[in-house]
């Protein structure tokens, strides 16, 4: 990447976003075998994207393990590549496996960018790690070209409603992970001053023999409970098998079930 295209903004420096990078870097290693749900949610992403238009740049924010920077490099192979992660765990998973030309730590929310030098932004299930989507917005449209496209999906509430009702039979905490709302979302992406051409929530379910299973998933993936307030230490063996008990309620012929609300938008930067 030349000078021109990075800034110099420091990158912002939350508790919250620091643990989401621990989390996430501890998870490099173990991600990709239970990232299912996001190589099928990433695919339908891609599938979206506009086939007119050939990026000179492309950016994938979020990048993780960089499973989806190979595959853009693959689909653009003349195009310049950025792979973009808040944890640096998995940029030194992503690195050794190529795809993008350039590896770059950093925060959604203040991108180490310049104003405009990107064409194409892809990000798939990251930013609903971000508080301030409003920013992440701002930062996309400063960054993206006239004409760019800026491709995304995300979570809304209700994903893992499931276990989030289970828990509530149980104690009052929060076990689970807050999202926001589909109408957030569409509130924020109407009035971002990029272009909508689609925003669409699509439930996702996938089905787990047992609760360990499904608890083993969300550690490996590093998305386990990160809410500020989640209870400390131990959970008690009597509280988890009121948990289980919970949880059987749910049980289809399948397995037990995991919904995850996903949205998916496609905006774009008027010439």
């Amino acid at each position: 990447m030349t000078e021109a295209s990075l800034s110099e903004r420091p990158p912002a420096q939350l508790p919250d976003k620091r643990q989401v990078a621990a989390s996430f870097s501890r998870a490099a290693g173990s991600y990709d075998s239970v990232a299912a749900l996001q190589r099928q949610v990433g695919n339908q992403l891609l599938a979206r994207l506009p086939s007119t238009r050939q990026p000179g740049r492309w950016l994938d924010l979020g990048s993780g393990t960089g499973y989806f920077s190979r595959v853009l490099a693959a689909a653009f192979p003349e195009a310049d590549g950025l792979a973009l992660d808040i944890a640096e765990g998995m940029l030194r998973h992503a690195r050794p496996q190529g795809g993008a030309r350039h590896f770059v730590t950093g925060d959604a929310e203040r991108l180490p960018l310049r104003d405009g030098t990107v064409d194409l932004i892809y990000s798939s299930l990251a930013l609903q790690w971000c508080e301030d989507f409003a920013s992440v917005l701002s930062e996309v449209r400063r960054v993206l070209r006239p004409g760019g496209i800026f491709a995304f999906t995300s979570l809304c509430s209700g994903t893992l409603q499931e276990l989030r009702d289970s828990w509530q039979a149980v104690d009052g905490f929060a076990h689970v992970n807050r999202f926001r709302s589909r109408e957030a979302y569409q509130t924020l992406c109407r009035g971002c001053g990029l272009g909508l051409a689609s925003l669409e929530v699509r439930p996702e379910v996938l089905h787990f023999p047992d609760l360990r299973q499904l608890t083993h998933e969300l550690k490996a993936l590093g998305a386990h409970n990160l809410n500020p307030g989640r209870p400390d230490g131990l959970t008690g063996r009597a509280r988890i098998r009121a948990l289980v008990e919970a949880y059987e309620g749910f049980r289809r012929p399948e397995g037990l079930p995991a919904t995850y609300q996903v949205i998916y938008g496609i905006l774009h930067k008027e010439p």
